[in-house]
This record gives C-alpha cells, structure tokens and sequence, in this order.
C-alpha cells in the first residue's frame, strides 16, 4: 500500500551533491511512472472483472505527464481530461488509494468527488472549510473535471485569458488571492480523438488570436 504522496516516496538525502540529486530525482521520476503503469493495468483489471465501475486509465502517458509536473508550479492551473493520473502522482495529489478509491466509487475516501465522478475526476479546493477563498498562488489548482469529450478546452481558454486579465489590469494585479501579477499557465490536456471536436480548433483559435498562456498536451 502506498498511502504517502507518491512525488514523496523517494526523497533526496540532506547535503547530497548535485550528482546525487539528479540521480534521485531520475529515481524518483521512474518510479512514478511504473507505479501509475501499473496502476493502469490494475484498474483495467478490475473494470474488466466488474468489480469496479467503468474506467479509463493513464497508461502510455507517463512520461510526458512526468515532465509536465517538472513544470508545473505554484499559482498554475490544469483542465485536463480522465488520463492524468501520473501527473497527479507526480505533483503529489494523489495517492494510489485515492485514484482506487474513485474508481470503486467510494463515497467516503474519493477525495474529489465523493464517488460521484468517473475515474481520474480530479479537482482541488479553492475554498477552506468556513467557505474562504484559499491562496491560489501558493497550490497546484486543478479545475473540476467534466466528462464530455473537449469540454475542458474552452474552460482552458477562460483560465488563460483570466490570467491575461490579471497581467494586464494594474488594479487586479496586487492584492489577490488569485493570481501573481498574471503569471500563472493554464496546462490543458486532451485526447487525440477529441481533437476532432470543433471545440477544439475554436480554443486554439481563441488562443492565438488572445495570446493567452496556455499549454496544451495532446
């Protein structure tokens, strides 16, 4: 069982050389990715088996999704689709007992939608228990999750032009919870399937045409 942050597992020694740490972080990537392949496998397993709901799963994506955790930061924001679960391993978001947790529809331990969503459903709080908005800037944001093939492109292009928003209005730009002076991308992934979607080409469109700061991974 791994119950810890799977980013967390393999951590560097305290005063390690250079040398070590780039070993250690190889490592750590490495394992990662075969921990989500297997992941995968399981999954589709169980599915298979009908001991769990429908699922999709994450494997063949791994190592991309490995090198967009490396990028992402603090104050970012991902619309994504149901095959990132490596990168929510990697950013330290998940756990192999949440991602099975959600696939078994498990109302009390899925910690994104209490076992109402598909599998690989992420969402992060934006709020804290007494209804505050949390400090975006300082966390990994991730948009709730919608199952429509393409729907996360246009949510995509909102997050990037919010960002544009910010960049450019002096009064937006200090003294907020949301944004660091417009500095924060939107990482956007999609299926090459639902590339064909007009949705699609109109959000590459958009953000073109906008200039907004918005990655997307196919």
């Amino acid at each position: 069982m791994i119950e810890a942050p799977i980013s967390d597992i393999i951590g560097t020694k305290k005063g390690a050389s250079v040398e070590e740490r780039y070993k250690t972080e190889v490592l750590r990537d490495f394992w990662i990715c075969c921990v989500s392949r297997e992941a995968s496998i399981l999954g589709r397993k169980e599915v298979l088996g009908g001991k769990a709901k429908f699922g999709i799963m994450g494997d063949g994506k791994e190592v991309p999704q490995v090198a967009m955790a490396r990028a992402f930061k603090n104050g970012d924001w991902r619309s994504g689709y149901y095959r990132d679960q490596t990168l929510m391993f990697a950013l330290g978001l998940s756990t192999v007992e949440d991602f099975f947790a959600q696939l078994y529809a498990d109302t009390e331990n899925d910690p994104w939608s209490g076992g109402r969503q598909m599998n690989s459903h992420f969402a992060s709080p934006l709020i804290d228990e007494n209804g505050e908005w949390l400090d975006h800037r300082s966390q990994h944001n991730i948009s709730s999750d919608i199952s429509s093939t393409g729907g996360q492109m246009a949510r995509a292009v909102g997050l990037g032009l919010a960002s544009k928003r910010y960049r450019q209005s002096p009064k937006l730009a200090h003294s907020t919870r949301f944004s660091e002076n417009g500095n924060e991308l939107c990482f956007c992934t999609i299926g090459d399937a639902s590339t064909s979607e007009g949705v699609f080409w109109e959000a590459i469109n958009a953000t073109g045409v906008q200039k907004l700061p918005l990655l997307v991974s196919i």
